[in-house]
């Protein structure tokens, strides 16, 4: 009888949701039991929120790569002014639960304020928490404890599953609150990452782990439907596939790779061409998506830099790939990244500096000055106004070559809909540089059709693409074709309002059927012919804008793609803030982030690097009587059209920052542990006789792995103490720290040697003379440092790489047993009982300076000697460098500041070798490697850094060779001075405390 009411309930909902929801196929998955919720559907072609076709246009970002919540805001803002409506996130387990037992998510780390700000900016949220997200982070989101779990990392093993249970319960709890069936803006949930090989050791795909990690999330209150991201087109756990299986099934794509060395270099065949096919295959009832479509790259230890990752990802390369994307109707579409960030905090893998800026369309510093962005509004804002592209059928492209044209250097793709259709134009050679002059021949509702029509060709230059459309609805107008490609259109009541652009000197034509006479009241150059009555205009692109009045109220604006980057689509925050129905249409200059109408009245929002024109062509209301921008009232006219003008005026501020270089220095020693009266009492015994590390092999009496004694994040201090026979001569000695690590050693306080580092070893073995000879019967103590850069990642199931250990791996003493060494060690103080909850549990390592919280504002440095960090330190060693500095920037301006460090060389004109940590107002927000590199610009946002008062700085300098060190020099640098941007509060700060216990 309960199975029947079920089965009944099931019906019942299914059949309400088909007459309420616009008949989409497919609900969430039942699971046994009635849908959970009706207002996330889907159906073969798009999702649907509350009835509502949605194209899922989405950037990833994640908030703990920025750790200023207020800052939150801008950065949705400009993924909005995009066109764009939707984030893709992800959650890290390690910061959130560094010690094992300890869920918390307050201060930087709560998700509230970023649940907050994408409502208030209009952004659909997909929440991806994992419990595994790889992402370029230490571990890949696993925390260090997992180390020591036996288990088999990522499968159905018990204490595995057991580990993940307070995380996923928790944050399971946090993100149900935000769901939009609770009026949050997540719709959309996607559990494990990338689960898509196994090790060979384990079964896969292994159904019932991947089920298990599913109920934990919908036991804990998620209810929406359940999204996959299969690393490359595999299939698993699509729908139908048995236990596991996801409510959506999507995939990643990054098809050019990461080779940002060589940023021209497009291979051949890297293009995908079967990315339709595979999805009808594998998933035909639900919406092509590409949870992870390449939008950068990241870049190694001694890269090139991500300034290369953004020319290899660049515009060319955005609109070849994701118009190629749009040619298999992709209506899930997530670009990673959209904004990288930083690696703040140690939160890094190896794999990575400290830079995440991925080439990304919004820096790093949160600039929108790459011509991706602007290039990335084009795509976004057409497709916004495409609804008939939610439904159109992709053709198969084993016959793109030559279709539709009459050129077979090219490509085009069909995307098919009942009266619309789009053809997607290529080089058939993808990566060619040629340009290629070709005719349309395509069918419309007025037959096949030759174009242009009237005269010339059209042009496709090397790696460019194009969308051209046919029978496309411009309000009451049906757009018959238009080769030049469409940026937007909007409808109101009193005229309609079209944009197309090209490249610069291609021709174009474009044809409105039974349209009225058309006029060009701007600009030049444009032929109007009426051929079987339908308007035609054909023209040549230039810089110079061609307005066309059709009729008395259509106007076709007629640019080329770089003017097309200066006008901006924005709904109205007094109407919902989803809403996709845009409010005004207007050309302006940097940045347009929010928009505000009324019946008499417009209220702007931006930013301005330079003074610029402002001009509203639609969503003005007529008889404007007030314009604001940024909340000052602006004067404007009006024209006869409704067309508003006026000028944004941007006025430079005077801004001063401080000379680093002459501010009063405070130096320690940060390295006491190689003096003679040092006691390492208060360390941690390594006393461990077997490793509770099942990935590592143990070739030492008791294991010197950090994992196992707590100490998984930054830097790694032994002690190895023994009582020598006098005939000890040599040390050897295996040390591991992942990519790009360093490691130096001392026989009480004399240098061995260290292991300067390179990009390529994870671990390195050193063989290490010692001073001849020693005393008999005399106690003597090794120290070695090691600079640790991360877990590795955990990309395969059953694969255990986040459990590669950190420390040492083997060492032996000539002459002697290994047993006749005891060690210690420490790392930063407390271990995975971390002291700072403010900054989390990665922020420090275990210096002698960090133990002692003296990189936190307000430590006790002013009575330690005045030295500064460009002066040499005489021998190898650790410095620590403390200061203050006042800011008084304006407020009304986002400015960008960068620490900037000038590459040091030695005598031998090679770089010195030496590594620094730099903590600004207690936040590690860089690691400078100078003999390794590339990075030497740091940027610190505002919030971490005081614009409007005191900051303190502080440096660790680690000095690898005998002759010691100094910085070639350090300078505090604005990148952009941008009028406008969001308020922003300080992050929480917490001031230096003596810590009790500190050694």
């Amino acid at each position: 009888m309960l199975l029947q009411k079920l089965i009944y309930l099931l019906l019942a909902c299914w059949a309400s949701a088909a007459v309420l929801r616009g008949k989409p196929g497919q609900l969430v998955k039942p699971y046994k039991r009635a849908p959970l919720q009706d207002i996330v559907t889907w159906d073969e072609h798009s999702i649907f929120v509350r009835g509502q076709r949605v194209l899922f246009y989405s950037g990833e970002f994640h908030p703990f790569r920025l750790p200023v919540p207020s800052l939150w805001l801008d950065v949705f803002q400009k993924i909005k002014a995009l066109g764009y409506n939707g984030v893709s996130f992800y959650v890290n387990w390690a910061l959130l639960e560094g010690q094992e037992g300890h869920f918390r998510a307050e201060g930087i780390f709560a998700l509230d304020q970023f649940f907050d700000a994408a409502t208030q900016a209009g952004i659909y949220l997909l929440a991806r928490p994992g419990p595994y997200i790889n992402a370029e982070v230490s571990g890949g989101g696993f925390p260090g404890w997992l180390q020591r779990v036996p288990g088999q990392l990522r499968t159905n093993d018990t204490t595995f599953i057991n580990a993940t249970k307070l995380y996923q319960k928790s944050v399971s709890q946090i993100i149900a609150k935000a769901q939009i069936t609770e009026g949050g803006p997540v719709i959309l949930f996607q559990s494990e990452n990338e689960y898509s090989q196994g090790n060979g050791d384990v079964l896969f795909p292994n159904h019932r782990y991947f089920a298990d990690v599913e109920q934990m999330y919908r036991d804990n209150g998620i209810v929406l439907p359940f999204i996959s991201n299969d690393a490359a087109p595999h299939g698993y756990f699509a729908p139908g596939t048995g236990l596991g299986a996801v409510d959506i099934y999507g995939h990643d794509g990054y098809p050019l790779g990461f080779d940002c060395a060589n940023p021209y270099t497009w291979p051949d065949g890297a293009l995908p061409i079967d990315y339709r096919d595979l999805h009808e295959e594998q998933s035909p009832n639900t919406p092509y998506s590409l949870i992870e479509f390449q939008g950068g790259s990241f870049d190694p230890w001694g890269g090139t830099g991500f300034g290369n990752c953004a020319e290899l990802l660049d515009s060319t390369f955005q609109r070849v790939f994701y118009k190629n994307d749009f040619s298999f109707g992709v209506t899930v579409f997530n670009i990673y990244m959209t904004y990288g960030g930083t690696n703040w905090g140690n939160l890094g893998h190896p794999g990575g500096y400290t830079s995440y800026d991925y080439g990304a369309v919004i820096k790093e510093d949160r600039t929108v000055t790459r011509e991706k962005y602007s290039d990335s509004k084009c795509d976004a804002n057409f497709l916004a106004v495409s609804p008939a592209y939610l439904t159109a059928t992709p053709e198969n492209n084993t016959h793109a070559n030559g279709s539709y044209t009459s050129s077979e250097a090219l490509a085009i793709t069909r995307v098919a809909g009942n009266v619309t259709s789009f053809f997607v134009v290529r080089h058939a050679a993808y990566n060619t540089f040629n340009t290629t002059q070709y005719k349309l021949m395509i069918p419309t509702s007025k037959g096949v059709l030759q174009i242009p029509q009237l005269q010339g060709q059209l042009t496709l230059t090397g790696r460019d693409s194009k969308i051209h459309v046919s029978d496309y609805n411009v309000g009451e107008y049906n757009l018959l074709y238009s080769t030049a490609e469409i940026f937007t259109w909007k409808a109101t009541s009193a005229r309609t309002v079209l944009l197309v652009y090209g490249g610069t000197n291609e021709t174009h034509e474009l044809a409105l059927q039974h349209a009225p006479a058309a006029s060009l009241t701007e600009g030049s150059g444009v032929q109007i012919s009426n051929i079987n009555g339908s308007t035609i205009l054909n023209w040549q692109t230039s810089p110079t804008r061609r307005v066309v009045k059709v009729g008395n109220d259509l106007f076709v604006y007629i640019l080329d793609r770089y003017s097309a980057y200066d006008y901006w689509v924005l709904p109205s925050s007094t109407a919902n803030a989803f809403e996709t129905n845009s409010s005004i249409v207007a050309r302006a200059g940097y940045l347009l982030r929010l928009a505000n109408v009324s019946s008499n009245s417009v209220t702007l929002g931006g930013d301005l690097n330079a003074t610029a024109p402002l001009e509203i062509i639609s969503g003005a209301p007529q008889g404007l009587q007030t314009l604001s921008f940024n909340g000052k009232s602006t004067q404007f006219t009006q024209d006869k059209n409704g067309v508003v003008h006026a000028t944004l005026t941007y006025s430079k501020p005077t801004i001063t920052l401080p000379d680093l270089g002459t501010l009063r220095w405070h130096y320690l020693d940060s390295l006491p542990e190689i003096q003679s009266n040092y006691s390492d009492s208060l360390w941690t015994s390594a006393d461990l006789k077997k490793t509770y590390n099942t990935n590592a092999t143990q070739m030492t009496p008791t294991s010197l792995f950090g994992g196992d004694y707590g100490y998984t994040t930054g830097t790694l201090l032994f002690r190895g103490h023994f009582v020598s026979n006098g005939q000890e001569k040599m040390l050897t000695l295996e040390t591991q720290g992942g990519s790009a690590f360093g490691a130096s050693v001392w026989l009480n306080s004399t240098f061995l040697g260290s292991w300067r580092g390179l990009d390529a070893d994870s671990n390195y073995n050193s063989t290490l003379q010692l001073p001849s000879p020693l005393q008999n019967d005399q106690p003597y103590v090794f120290t070695v440092v090691i600079d640790t850069l991360g877990l590795d990642e955990n990309g395969a199931a059953g694969d255990s790489g986040a459990k590669n250990p950190r420390g040492i791996l083997r060492y032996s003493l000539s002459g002697r047993e290994k047993s006749a060494v005891s060690w210690k060690i420490t790392g930063n103080l407390g271990g995975e009982e971390y002291c700072d909850l403010v900054r989390g549990p990665k922020n420090e390592g275990g210096m002698f300076a960090e133990r002692q919280g003296l990189h936190l504002p307000g430590a006790p440095v002013d009575s330690l000697p005045i030295r500064s960090p460009t002066d040499c330190i005489a021998n190898a060693g650790i410095a620590f460098y403390a200061t203050t500095f006042n800011l008084s920037l304006p407020m009304g301006y986002d400015i960008p500041l960068s620490f900037v460090f000038t590459n040091a060389t030695s005598e031998s004109a090679k770089p010195s070798n030496y590594r620094v940590q730099l903590f600004v107002n207690g936040y590690q927000f860089g690691k400078y490697v100078n003999n390794i590199g590339p990075q030497t610009a740091f940027p610190v946002p505002e919030g971490i850094l005081d614009y409007r008062g005191e900051n303190y700085v502080a440096l660790t300098l680690w000095a690898l060779d005998k002759g010691g060190a100094k910085l070639g020099g350090l300078k505090l640098e604005s990148t952009a001075v941008i009028q406008g941007g969001v308020q922003v509060a300080m992050s929480p700060i917490g001031r230096w405390e003596k810590r009790l216990g500190a050694y």
